[in-house]
């Protein structure tokens, strides 16, 4: 998400509800060993780049793969820094990412400046303190966050770079760029995805002629502003405004619109807190900000059935979409059967389903397509829980061998024991 606020895993603009709805404060053991030193199944992984190209400066390994006490960042995250699909115009997100930057530059005489290129690389108080992320928020933790060390990330939302631009004198402007969450495992989430994030800023001089107060001026031009942008990405489609609660804006709303029979939720947005404009040097402003998930929106505009085909190089999935084209329907072009697994294994306090999906991740990388918890159950005599998931591998490209499966799934089975120090059953 992206916005004057907190795209963290609980408070993404795009997607907030659901985080919150799914987030709960859990107890969490970090162990180094979720670094670069995971074992991997080599044999189906792309070998990792020494160096990462971003934005024409070179990111070495080392800069994000570290042996540090307080990194939790793996290969398979690092090989995604420098990537920038969203800066790829034949791509659905460059392409939808384009599409409302025409929306914009139309009905704002280009008055909005626009960032898609500043570095994933940043501290911790610009992930989080400056934009009012409390210290105890869950989003915080390593479960959560990709920590290079212990005061720098790898953003978790593009709000990142509000405050500083902020700072440096720009009030309107869009910011879009890939996020990374430690998260969960199936078709629409992803440890790196890619967010748009809106501001802009009003004087006393915008708002005295109303008859309003600067907080109503600045709602009703944002939903105003927003109302066109639905229109304009899903055409003369119902909408209504939901009253919300983020931390970072007050009021606060959701956006919904009534597509393919079906109500769904386009993005979370409301007038930024004056705290955050205070800090910044604009405590006379009023400031109104927007957040949206890219893939989020694209999956429906082009039928996109899975998240892990936005990183497919397969031509016969990158053909299909062209500059300048929104809402080209995606045709499958294979339907492999995918091979279910189960592992079970007694939980300890430390255990988190969030660790889980790394392990598995760091091994299967985009051959695993679901993670699932299917059984659980508590043995009071011995006073232990046991958690029973079904990991289903899939690739979209091609037919998994049993060979490689059942390698993998012994590979995740050694790794799940050895680094979440759980026994198997």
């Amino acid at each position: 998400m992206a916005s004057t606020l907190p795209l963290t895993r609980a408070f993404l603009f795009a997607d907030a509800s659901n985080h919150l709805r799914r987030n709960c404060l859990r107890s969490f053991a970090f162990s180094a060993a979720f670094s670069s030193d995971s074992v991997h199944c080599k044999k189906w992984r792309h070998p990792v780049s020494s160096l990462s190209e971003l934005g024409g400066v070179a990111i070495a390994r080392d800069d994000v793969v570290r042996d540090d006490p307080t990194n939790n960042v793996p290969d398979n995250i690092f090989s995604k820094l420098g990537v920038q699909l969203h800066r790829k115009d034949n791509h659905p997100l460059g392409i939808l990412k384009n599409e409302i930057y025409n929306y914009f530059d139309t009905h704002y005489s280009n008055k909005f400046d626009k960032f898609d290129d500043l570095s994933p690389i940043v501290s911790v108080k610009e992930n989080f303190d400056d934009v009012l992320v409390p210290e105890d928020h869950v989003s915080r933790s390593y479960n959560d966050t990709y920590y290079i060390d212990s005061q720098t990330v790898l953003r978790c939302h593009t709000s990142a770079h509000q405050a500083e631009l902020l700072r440096s004198g720009y009030t309107q402007f869009l910011v879009t760029g890939d996020v990374y969450r430690r998260d969960s495992i199936d078709s629409t989430h992803y440890p790196v995805f890619h967010q748009m994030e809106g501001v802009r800023v009003f004087s006393l001089n915008d708002w005295e002629a109303s008859s309003t107060d600067g907080t109503s001026y600045a709602a009703d031009d944002l939903k105003k502003c927003l109302e066109g942008l639905a229109r304009h990405l899903f055409g003369a489609v119902e909408m209504r405004w939901v009253d919300t609660y983020f931390p970072f804006t007050n009021p606060s709303f959701e956006l919904e619109i009534f597509f393919q029979e079906k109500w769904l939720e386009v993005l979370g947005c409301g007038v930024m807190e004056q705290e955050i404009l205070k800090r910044s040097g604009k405590e006379n402003n009023v400031a109104w900000a927007f957040g949206l998930g890219l893939e989020r929106l694209a999956m429906v505009l082009f039928d996109i059935p899975d998240i892990r085909l936005f990183w497919s190089a397969d031509e016969r999935f990158t053909s299909q979409f062209s500059k300048g084209k929104l809402g080209v329907k995606f045709k499958p072009f294979s339907k492999f059967p995918p091979c279910y697994k189960d592992v079970s294994f007694w939980i300890n306090e430390s255990f988190t389903e969030n660790n889980l999906c790394e392990v598995v991740r760091g091994i299967a990388g985009d051959l695993v397509e679901e993670v699932r918890l299917i059984d659980s159950f508590t043995n009071n005599k011995k006073g232990m829980t046991s958690h029973c998931y079904r990991i289903a591998y899939r690739s979209m490209e091609r037919s998994l061998t049993d060979e490689e499966i059942n390698e993998l799934q012994w590979n995740v089975r050694e790794q799940v024991h050895s680094k979440l120090k759980v026994v198997l059953r």
